[in-house]
């Protein structure tokens, strides 16, 4: 993925969520995916997907049971 296009899902998230504080950041050894981040916090990862000519964003976060508590 392209520092432009990181950018651009970054913003995105951030006004979605209304949380300037998420961080997309590209993986060292991927070139389809990125980490999300809140401040330190790794939350998930986002990967790209090309179906069919169109460009789509998939963002995966796990949620531990003991995250609820």
């Amino acid at each position: 993925m392209e520092k432009a296009e990181l950018t651009k899902v970054e913003t995105y998230l951030r006004r979605t969520f209304t949380n300037a504080a998420i961080r997309v950041v590209p993986r060292p050894k991927k070139k389809d995916s990125a980490e999300v981040y809140i401040g330190e916090e790794f939350v998930g990862v986002l990967s790209e997907d090309n179906e069919d000519g169109e460009k789509s964003y998939f963002f995966e976060m796990a949620i531990l049971d003991t995250d609820l508590e």
